[in-house]
């Protein structure tokens, strides 16, 4: 599975959010942004980002996944002060 892919199962699966994906083989690191996330706890947070990941997970294709879970206006604020 290579990031192209995770990115297009994401952006299928999550279709309002920004969506970056870094990482080859089996691990990758994931970068959500959504105003859906907004008041969600960390944890629905996650499970909306693994949601359509699973299936790939189950079956090896995804090892490892590592996720940022951020509202527009986080998103927005780590690019002004990086």
């Amino acid at each position: 599975m290579t990031a192209d892919e995770i990115k297009a199962l994401l952006e299928a699966g999550i279709p309002d959010a920004e969506i970056h994906v870094e990482g080859e083989g089996s691990k990758y690191t994931v970068t959500v942004v959504t105003d859906r996330f907004e008041g969600m706890r960390p944890v629905a947070k996650q499970q909306l980002v693994y949601g359509p990941l699973n299936p790939h997970i189950a079956t090896g294709e995804i090892h490892a996944v590592s996720m940022r879970t951020l509202t527009r206006e986080e998103w927005r604020k780590i690019k002004l002060f990086s």
